[in-house]
């Protein structure tokens, strides 16, 4: 695991000075050596966080001529079968690295390279003779890849706050992809917070010749259910799981797991066959796993470490985290990946972790909406719309009157994603500036119409998998394990797991009773029946107490009187919303912390 940066640019004369100053914005990610490759076109800089070939891994590397320059970020799981087949075709490799296969791989194979390829990974490959750059972003957008392009220069790095060390990339915020990101609480693909500055979206590559930028998809999530028996379902997650875990442990140095209660990390720990796990929890009942996973681990032989997160240290972290977030993100779950991260990097260099689990296998309790309401949109459209109506008309909250006000809508009508903090008439009323953001209804639209003619749950995975998988889940976790020089590593997000897992049908994935329900049953086959059973909780985050507290709705408040505020926001509904939820009134604490993650965002890169 490492981090990457670099430019191509023609006309700049600072190279050195501006690539070292670059690599050093992401020392974290790579703390154990750097590298650089500097000509009068391209500069290419790489830190390294040593896992596999300690002694001779660093970079870059180039091909036997050294035509062509390699940086990487990532791991090849498969890296040994497509090695071996390289040699054979005559290929010279001076390391044992996963790195230099992509080297190889790319003279043999050019961009064909990336069907073979099992892992997570960003990489760049610069021809010096034709001048050409050629990069990819992994499957599932595992490892970040940032860039920014103009009619002059190219930039890009692991982190913005890398990009963002090059003179002539502009620092200016993008308020359209503020109104965005107050309704998804993630910048949602493909730009970002900076104007300018993109994301290469996952399963794409790019080439860069003559300035030009071309980017390609190479690989899309195709869910193609089969019928078949659920026994044979469950063997085959639970072999092709064990598969995914052994692959992902290949290391040099010792691999942890992360452990909460849920069944997703449980799985990992109690296949992954290691010696560590490690988990966090606050100092409240309702969210505090560290119990659950303490009683596992005791079961299957495994040492627990464990860690106390105190509100104190939760909300001083906020700043840093933000800082290494690169762009603000609402979950409050990111803060205590931050400190399970901490706690593992005391004790190793590389974790296995349980994401991706709930959008391959079907796991979100809001997945089984359409199978709970399957009775009530049997019903006349015209009898739904009516009572939908009527309960919007009511001006106050009863039970069920968002049940009918849903039940009227379609999935493309109402589902967005896991978060949906503010509407398109809240943000309006919220923001003092006006912008060109789009619907987010519109946002999504494009990947409803590739799954059309699916179930509404599949539909849903579908467009998790590109929306909230990517901009929240695997954001996180790539930027704080690597704030802390840890390497995060993701089992479920296989190849061969989601080769299964897009097979398997709607009744196999959510019943009335459950979600991942064959998933779970290849769990209980390592693991005790009331784990594999539990149900999903993530990392339970106490701020709707904590925002109760006279002492943290104070310091909220000030942020949201504050100058910066004021740029962007009007101070009454803020106000009114910190007032509101307070007083008991309203829970508001999912839109505070919204606002509030921003402004403490903005402080970090812009004053």
């Amino acid at each position: 695991m490492c981090g990457i940066c670099g430019f191509v640019d023609n006309n700049f004369l600072e190279r050195q000075e501006t690539l070292s100053n670059m690599m050093d914005k992401i020392i974290h990610r790579g703390p154990d050596s750097s590298g650089e490759y500097i000509d009068e076109t391209a500069c290419l800089g790489f830190r390294r966080l040593s896992i596999i070939d300690l002694v001779d891994g660093s970079q870059p590397l180039y091909n036997e001529n050294k035509r062509y320059v390699l940086t990487f970020n990532g791991e090849i799981y498969n890296y040994k079968s497509i090695r071996a087949k390289l040699i054979e075709k005559g290929h010279q490799f001076t390391t044992h690295t996963d790195s230099e296969v992509l080297i190889h791989g790319y003279e043999e194979y050019g961009t064909n390279l990336l069907s073979y390829l099992r892992g997570m990974f960003t990489f760049v490959i610069w021809d010096n003779e034709e001048k050409v750059l050629f990069g990819a972003r992994d499957f599932f957008g595992i490892k970040p890849f940032y860039y920014y392009k103009n009619d002059d220069i190219f930039v890009y790095g692991s982190e913005i706050k890398s990009i963002l060390e090059y003179p002539k990339v502009p620092k200016i915020l993008n308020e359209n992809t503020l109104e965005q990101y107050l309704t998804f609480q993630y910048s949602p693909p493909n730009n970002t917070f900076f104007k300018g500055v993109k994301k290469l979206p996952p399963g794409h590559f790019f080439i860069l010749k003559n300035n030009k930028l071309t980017i390609t998809k190479y690989w899309e999530p195709v869910f193609n259910e089969k019928e078949g028996e659920l026994a044979d379902f469950v063997n085959q997650i639970d072999e092709t799981m064990k598969g995914s875990i052994a692959a992902h442990k290949i290391s040099d140095v010792e691999v942890g797991c992360f452990l909460s209660s849920g069944v997703d990390s449980s799985y990992v720990a109690t296949c992954f066959n290691g010696d560590k796990t490690f988990t966090v929890g606050f100092d409240y009942d309702k969210y505090n796993e560290i119990s659950y996973a303490q009683e596992l681990s005791k079961k299957i032989g495994i040492e627990n470490f464990s860690k106390v997160i105190s509100k104190d240290e939760y909300w001083d972290a906020l700043p840093k985290i933000q800082y290494f977030m690169d762009e603000p993100l609402a979950d409050p779950s990111c803060v205590a990946l931050y400190f399970v991260s901490k706690l593992a990097s005391d004790h190793v260099k590389v974790v296995l972790s349980g994401e991706g689990a709930d959008e391959l296998f079907g796991g979100y309790n809001i997945y089984k909406e359409p199978v709970d309401n399957a009775a009530y949109h049997k019903l006349p459209l015209t009898l739904r719309l009516a009572l939908a109506k009527l309960a919007t008309s009511i001006p106050f909250s009863f039970k069920g009157k968002n049940f009918l006000i849903r039940g009227a809508k379609t999935i493309e009508e109402r589902f967005i994603g896991n978060a949906f903090i503010f509407s398109e008439e809240e943000r309006k009323e919220l923001l003092a500036v006006e912008t060109l953001a789009r619907s987010p209804f519109e946002f999504v639209k494009p990947f409803y119409n590739k799954v059309a003619n699916k179930d509404d749950t599949t539909k849903m995975q579908y467009l998790d998998m590109h929306m909230w998988l990517v901009g929240d889940i695997l954001l996180k976790a790539d930027k704080m394990s690597m704030a802390h020089s840890l390497e995060l590593r993701v089992p479920f997000l296989d190849r061969e797991v989601m080769n299964i897992a897009t097979k398997i049908p709607l009744k196999y994935k959510v019943t009335k009773e459950t979600t991942k329900y064959a998933m779970r049953l290849a769990a209980k086959k390592n693991m005790p029946e009331e784990t594999a059973k539990k149900k999903k909780l993530g990392f339970p985050v106490p701020i709707r107490v904590w925002l109760r507290e006279d002492k943290y709705a104070n310091i909220v408040k000030n942020e949201f009187k504050s100058e910066n505020s004021k740029l962007f926001f009007k101070e009454e509904p803020l106000l009114k919303l910190i007032d509101d939820h307070f007083s008991g009134r309203k829970d508001n604490s999912r839109k505070i912390w919204t606002v509030f993650t921003f402004l403490i965002w903005y402080k970090e890169y812009f004053n």
